[in-house]
């Protein structure tokens, strides 16, 4: 699943389609009939954590990655075309997405203080969430959108092993330091996700997610599936403290 700093790629790749008028539309998705959207014009970007959003008059269409979607910029793949647009400056095309209209203003249906991305981040804002929440695992903060839209599993196992703390530490548990700690990396962790990732270099600074030998004390990682939403966590129970 595409996370936040991956959507900004996306953001940066289409700017060129920005104020440009869809000469043509093809897609499966049952959201919305792509015939409509012949001769509309795209009047924005936008993204908000997870979610890329293409602004028109009067309506947006909002794009969900899930687990498996993806996209193609003035190229194609052999696979059905979930949503497509021609445009006289080049296409755009997403694959096994989720495809959604919002009528709504965006300002009513998104917090763009929760985006871990957003120059409107609030830091104090996601304190706030997670005093709220004693109980919650650490890890399935990181997943709570509401809290830090745009993190995903890449972020969250990452910045857990960065700040020390186990991913099923409960909130209420960890020290306000903790707590402090949490709030800035995921906002640091996710810039330098953007920065490797726009250099193709991410895999390569991968301390803990996906790894087998912890690169501070050399001993294993462990593997395991925690947390309401069930996604792997990889975690170093050494150099990660665990706080219930």
């Amino acid at each position: 699943m595409p996370e936040g700093p991956s959507i900004l790629i996306l953001k940066e790749a289409v700017d060129k389609f920005k104020g440009q008028t869809i000469l043509g539309a093809e897609g499966n998705t049952r959201r919305i009939d792509p015939a409509v959207l012949e001769y509309e014009v795209v009047t924005d970007f936008k993204s908000w954590g997870k979610h890329f959003l293409i602004c028109f008059a009067g309506f947006t269409l909002r794009v969900h990655f899930l687990l498996f979607g993806s996209y193609r910029v003035d190229a194609e793949k052999e696979a059905p075309v979930r949503l497509g647009f021609y445009f006289s400056n080049g296409t755009l095309r997403f694959y096994a997405c989720s495809i959604r209209v919002i009528t709504d203003p965006l300002d009513e249906v998104y917090d763009w203080s929760a985006d871990v991305l957003s120059p409107c981040w609030d830091p104090a804002a996601a304190m706030r969430k997670l005093k709220v929440r004693p109980g919650m695992m650490v890890a399935d903060a990181l997943l709570d959108q509401d809290i830090f839209a745009g993190c995903g599993n890449i972020i969250k196992n990452e910045v857990l092993y960065r700040i020390g703390v186990h991913p099923e530490s409960l909130l209420g548990r960890m020290p306000p330091e903790k707590l402090e700690a949490l709030v800035r990396e995921a906002v640091v962790y996710s810039q330098d996700f953007l920065a490797w990732k726009k250099a193709f270099v991410l895999k390569q600074h991968y301390q803990v997610y996906r790894q087998k030998v912890c690169p501070e004390d050399g001993g294993p990682v462990v593997k395991a599936k925690l947390g309401k939403y069930g996604r792997a966590s990889f975690y170093c129970p050494r150099c990660q403290q665990l706080y219930v």
